[in-house]
């Protein structure tokens, strides 16, 4: 398996480490799975973002496979995540 480096933008990291400590590990041990492991659906109307489902909570990614590089755009509440 191809190794990504993986960047988290500050909207999404702020969100990650609003929450308690034992979720925040959950987030962000699914992150550093990406791009290839986990519940992760293309999402439909925003080209080449991706979304990753943590139980209730949704990781909203974009992947470049000729850098090898994931950026993490977002991440929230399902339902809030996807507005905006």
């Amino acid at each position: 398996m191809t190794k990504y480096s993986i960047k988290v933008l500050k909207k999404a990291r702020k969100f990650i480490t609003s929450q308690p400590q034992d979720r925040q590990k959950q987030l962000f041990d699914a992150i550093k799975k990406l791009p290839n492991i986990g519940d992760i659906t293309t999402m439909q109307g925003r080209s080449g973002t991706y979304r990753l489902r943590v139980g209730s909570y949704r990781v909203l990614f974009t992947k470049d496979d000729k850098i090898l590089k994931v950026r993490v755009v977002d991440a929230g509440n399902r339902g809030d995540v996807y507005k905006g």
